[in-house]
């Protein structure tokens, strides 16, 4: 029996960390799997938010949703400038 006096603990498992990369690979190679235009696709979801721009197959629709906005335009930047998309 337990003590009442005492506080129970309970202690959630919280989901490891999602990094930003490994979802934008997951959502792109399940676009083109599905026959999608990824980058068409991956942009209206950044501008209009709407998860329907993604589709669920190998679960991607739900991978993106765990990953702000904000930071999957974070990092598609990042690697833009990284690799020096541009010609100068």
């Amino acid at each position: 029996m337990t003590n009442m006096n005492s506080t129970q603990y309970f202690k959630v498992k919280s989901d490891p960390e999602i990094r930003v990369k490994e979802v934008l690979d997951v959502v792109y190679n399940a676009m083109s799997e599905k026959g999608y235009n990824p980058v068409n696709q991956i942009v209206g979801y950044v501008m209009s938010g709407d998860p329907t721009y993604i589709t669920s197959y190998k679960g991607a629709r739900s991978m993106i949703m765990k990953v702000e906005r904000d930071e999957l335009v974070e990092e598609l930047l990042k690697e833009y400038i990284k690799n020096k998309s541009w010609e100068r």
